[in-house]
């Protein structure tokens, strides 16, 4: 057996051999296939309008490594501005020197990682090289737009609103943080399996200066067609002054129910053991409003701590001032015609919240221009939106049929020679050893196959 040893080689160097060298080879071919578009375009442009001035060379850090490139620069005539065709027709910025896909692997590894250092490090580890530094990314989460309107198929009368506050500390900044509005909106519950997803679910960011929810409402209108008239409206959250507007401003068709996540951290942190904490846990379970305000009111003054009793009184006003949120949210909705079969309670708040804190929190603070970007791209992978980096302006090129973005691509990559054969030919050491070996054996055993 000591005689079929290799010296050293395992599966992961053969693996990571070929995948440098089909990156080279790839990159190389993706050198050719744009500047065959470029000569295409060269041809086919609308020579009175843009005229050729030079060829320039990019290097551009791609999937595939840097690739340099020679593509033609114009003087646009109409416009009066010089311009990349190459650039305009594929959707990005040759100056710039990444392109769009390293730059949203880039933007989607800082959103779902832990820092911008770390988004720079596996990136450095999927591409086996450091095409960017932390900074670099930064700029770009900063820089990213989402293309925010995505129509959503109405699935029903009823929406769900869970919203909840996002502490944020702030950097150079007069104030030590603030607070960022987040919701999370559905039209119910599907089952998976044993998995429970929401229906129709997106996430908004309050970053406006309109009342939050009028802004929420006309996020509804827009994303979904919400009707104010005929459509009913279910909110759950804390008892923050922003949040419980919400009840004013919908009016009769709006419910609004106290998270239960936080009543019953509150309940369990002053009653824990306390004589009466199991029949107060019992009220709330069956969300017994009447049951609950009465347990809790008889227990005033019975705590021994004089905190925990103004935490506890404060509490109280709290519910008699929002008469009807601990009640069942189904049952409001029974009383209006609704069929609630399939519809479950509600409290997702805080999960969402700790989703967007495990990024945001854990001790860094930002500046309001970070903040904003990171949560809008954070929003946009979640909500699986499009997201447009710095590059990607479009600019006009002639629409004849022949000069179509599709017919233009195809035809280019038919004319690059098929080069995959070549990738692994004397490029693997392991390969390349005399017969009579276990790997020549074994290979031509597998010849023809």
């Amino acid at each position: 057996m000591q005689d079929y040893t290799t010296d050293g080689v395992t599966l992961k160097d053969i693996e990571q051999s070929l995948f440098r060298h089909m990156q080279k080879e790839y990159g190389q071919l993706l050198q050719q296939l744009l500047e065959e578009i470029d000569h295409t375009l060269a041809e086919k442009r609308d020579k009175k309008r843009y005229a050729l001035k030079d060829k320039r060379m990019i290097r551009m850090q791609t999937m595939f490594g840097e690739v340099k490139i020679k593509r033609n620069y114009y003087f646009d005539r109409e416009k009066q501005e010089y311009i990349c065709l190459l650039d305009a027709f594929l959707q990005f910025e040759g100056a710039h020197g990444i392109s769009p896909l390293l730059e949203e692997t880039a933007i989607h590894l800082a959103v779902t990682g832990s820092s911008y250092r770390q988004a720079a490090q596996s990136l450095e580890k999927l591409v086996g090289y450091a095409c960017m530094s932390h900074e670099t990314i930064r700029q770009l989460v900063v820089e990213a737009e989402a293309v925010e309107h995505r129509e959503m198929e109405k699935k029903g009368r009823v929406f769900f609103i869970e919203a909840d506050g996002l502490y944020v500390k702030r950097q150079r900044s007069r104030i030590k943080g603030k607070e960022e509005k987040i919701v999370t909106i559905h039209q119910g519950w599907e089952k998976n399996g044993k998995r429970v997803s929401l229906v129709n679910r997106r996430y908004y960011v309050h970053q406006t200066n309109e009342p939050i929810w009028e802004a929420v409402e006309n996020f509804l209108i827009k994303q979904y067609g919400y009707d104010p008239l005929e459509d009913w409206v279910v909110i759950n959250g804390d008892g923050a002054s922003w949040i419980t507007a919400c009840r004013d401003y919908f009016g009769k068709r709006g419910c609004f129910q106290l998270d239960r996540f936080h009543v019953a951290r509150d309940i369990r942190q002053w009653f824990r053991h306390h004589p009466r904490y199991r029949a107060i846990r019992k009220a709330l379970a069956s969300q017994d409003e009447e049951g609950l305000l009465r347990e809790l009111t008889s227990a005033v003054g019975t705590l021994g701590d004089e905190e925990k009793e103004r935490q506890l009184q404060a509490f109280v006003r709290r519910i008699e001032e929002l008469p009807g949120c601990l009640r069942d949210y189904r049952i409001w909705l029974q009383e209006k015609g609704i069929e609630t079969t399939n519809m479950r309670a509600m409290g997702s708040a805080e999960g969402t919240m700790h989703v967007f804190a495990k990024r945001s929190k854990n001790g860094r603070s930002w500046r309001d221009a970070g903040i904003d970007a990171m949560l809008r791209a954070m929003v946009a992978i979640k909500d699986t939106l499009p997201i447009r980096t710095r590059g990607g302006v479009i600019c006009h090129v002639e629409e004849r049929e022949e000069t179509k973005r599709e017919t233009i691509v195809k035809k280019a990559m038919k004319r690059i020679p098929p080069r995959v054969k070549e990738v692994i030919r004397d490029n693997i050491p392991y390969f390349r050893q005399s017969s009579g070996t276990p790997i020549y054996e074994a290979l031509q055993a597998l010849k023809g196959f």
